[in-house]
């Protein structure tokens, strides 16, 4: 079988490498699709998706009412479309305007949709409890909202077979379960009814995989690319449930070798994956979000197939942020450690600032030249400096911060991205993020999620090519361990898990590093300011029937963030900036004579505008009290 797949990769077209201009929405030409596809089932690329996350929809919310009473009932201030702000759900008047929206502005603009739970109210009312059947009619509605935009009828002889026109990814919430958090090993109730309700969203092949655990494989480009739905709900520390990755025994030691697995399948075919799920590893000094063991895995499976993943894409947090997952924290046999606890998202964030802080200092210049080369499509030499002492000298520490980093590509990390949420805890958002279509012109996105020409649950954990009982490789351990293995003084036994193995001496580097086919080249941030549309609608200039309307909050490639693309390197730049401390000035003249510049001696301590402008958009532009401090 393992051959069967080696062959169809050595079929896949050749992916070129040089960069594709894309239009901005609204601008976009279309082309015809390609002969002998049938009209309605195949559609051009167009170099963009949409990720969109925790609507938490709430039929009982009741414009008017108390925030304190979850928007339910007593008098109070919840407005039209929400409570911007405060901890009510989604009305489901926000929920229908954001689908005419999407309907109005992206239907034919995107090729595909990731869409990452929590698709329900939260269980926040104790006098109106949450019962399972809410739960599963909440979905069920929101699944018909994607199928009303992006549903077709397509004629099979006498039958009209219902047929989505792009493909939708859902995945599991921490509050799409009841309780919340908390989820049982597969099969269970949840598997098999969401199997039911998601049917048009997961393809026919992958249906018994998804009942057995929650999780599944979408090829969004057939042949080319996939989107792997990941249960996080396994790798999550708050789900009692469960006990992480670790043992055989737990569905988190499952999924993770499934994920391996449809890796290993993946780089088989020469094709590429986005990751998505819905609670994020987030892992910092204020925040642990995942098992300890499930995040070792995950971060070593994402490293090992660095040229097969294009990227990570969650939700659950509410805030607009990102994530470096470093491989030399990789020790593939520790243990789980304690539950850390967040005492605020603010403090959060200031532990991702203190960790991106610590990370390699960059000599001047370096990024500047990596670029540089990279135009030219090859950044494995940069130009060497003079061969003077000063030059030998500025080039042994280029090459020094190269090989803290992984080399000029920035291997050493991978990245994961955290979009803000549709429920109004701040302003409601959601994100179109362009990717590289170059070299696609003949490909268009497949739309038929019954049929695959590969069945890939045709590898299982029993199947003999998976070796579940690997040996382990060492080069896999971070650099720190290995010291210790060569000097005698860590004599830890080998996993006995299979590790993955790393990408060929001779391959390229992968989309998330290098600007290629499928490289994610920025996004743009959309968000409705409800504060200002229901003062609005209070004054009557939004009519009896008012509508709401999505703006730009920011895109990647502003003067701000300055992001040529969202590779690896560019995150590690972007997340240099936001870690560094800007220099005080220093006071000039004698503070003791009577000409001395005072206002400056009582100057305020220089401000991270980088820093400054990813806490307002953390939070939605929404204006949090004290963030300046």
């Amino acid at each position: 079988m393992q051959s069967i797949f080696l062959l169809l990769g050595l079929f896949a077209d050749a992916i070129s490498a040089s960069p594709l201009e894309q239009q901005p929405l609204g601008r976009i030409r279309p082309t015809d699709p390609p002969a002998g596809l049938a009209e309605g089932l195949r559609k051009p690329l167009r170099g963009r998706f949409l990720h969109i996350t925790d609507f938490h929809p709430d039929d009982l919310y009741k414009p008017g009412t108390s925030i304190d009473r979850s928007c339910h009932r007593g008098k109070g201030p919840s407005g039209y479309f929400g409570a911007e702000g405060t901890e009510c759900d989604s009305p489901l008047s926000l929920v229908n305007e954001t689908f005419r929206w999407i309907e109005e502005n992206l239907k034919d603009e995107i090729d595909f949709v990731i869409w990452t739970g929590d698709s329900v109210r939260h269980d926040n009312d104790e006098k109106l409890p949450r019962s399972a059947d809410e739960i599963m009619d909440l979905n069920a509605f929101m699944s018909q909202k994607w199928i009303s935009v992006f549903g077709e009828e397509v004629r099979e002889t006498s039958n009209a077979v219902p047929m989505m026109s792009i493909p939708v990814i859902p995945t599991f919430g921490n509050n799409d379960i009841m309780p919340h958090n908390i989820f049982n090993k597969g099969p269970n109730k949840w598997t098999k009814r969401f199997a039911e309700i998601w049917s048009q969203f997961i393809p026919e092949d992958q249906r018994h995989t998804f009942v057995e655990g929650g999780w599944f494989t979408t090829e969004v480009v057939p042949g080319r690319l996939a989107v792997i739905s990941l249960n996080t709900m396994y790798f999550f520390d708050s789900n009692s449930a469960v006990d992480g990755c670790k043992a055989k025994s737990e569905p988190g030691y499952e999924h993770m070798e499934w994920l391996r697995v449809q890796l290993k399948i993946l780089r088989s075919r020469n094709m590429k994956a986005i990751l998505m799920g819905h609670v994020p590893p987030a892992r910092s000094k204020g925040k642990k979000s995942w098992d300890e063991t499930c995040w070792q895995k995950y971060t070593l499976w994402v490293h090992q197939y660095r040229d097969v993943v294009v990227g990570s894409l969650y939700g659950h947090m509410n805030i607009d942020h990102f994530m470096l997952q470093d491989s030399n924290k990789v020790n593939i046999d520790s243990k789980a450690d304690g539950k850390v606890s967040i005492s605020s998202k603010t403090d959060y964030l200031q532990s991702l600032r203190n960790q991106w802080s610590s990370l390699p200092s960059a000599p001047p210049g370096i990024f500047e030249e990596l670029e540089s080369a990279s135009n030219f499509g090859d950044v494995s030499e940069v130009e060497p400096a003079k061969k003077d002492k000063r030059g030998k000298k500025k080039e042994k520490k280029k090459q020094k911060f190269l090989d803290k980093i992984g080399g000029p590509w920035a291997e050493r990390y991978s990245v994961s991205l955290a979009a803000p949420s549709l429920v109004p805890n701040f302003f409601p958002s959601l994100r179109v993020i362009d990717y590289n279509i170059t070299g696609l012109d003949d490909v268009a996105h497949g739309v038929d999620m019954f049929t695959h020409v590969v069945d890939d649950t045709a590898f299982g954990l029993d199947d003999p090519a998976i070796d579940t009982s690997g040996a382990g490789d060492d080069s896999l351990i971070s650099p720190e361990i290995q010291k210790k293995k060569k000097k005698g003084k860590d004599k830890k036994k080998k996993p006995k898990f299979k590790v993955p193995e790393p990408p060929s001496s001779t391959a390229p580097p992968g989309p998330a590093y290098s600007n290629q086919a499928f490289t994610l080249l920025g996004y743009t941030q959309y968000y409705s300011n409800l504060t200002k549309l229901h003062e609005q609608i209070a004054a009557g200039d939004r009519g009896d029937d008012p509508r709401l309307d999505y703006e730009i909050e920011y895109t990647t490639s502003d003067d701000v963030y300055q992001m040529k693309d969202l590779t690896v390197l560019s995150f590690f730049q972007l997340a240099s900036r936001i870690g560094e401390e800007v220099a005080e000035e220093k006071q000039t003249g004698d503070v003791n004579s009577q000409d001395a510049d005072w206002s400056a001696v009582r100057k305020k301590k220089p401000v991270n505008d980088v820093w400054q402008a990813f806490l307002r958009r953390a939070f939605v532009g929404f204006p949090v009290d004290d963030l300046d401090e």
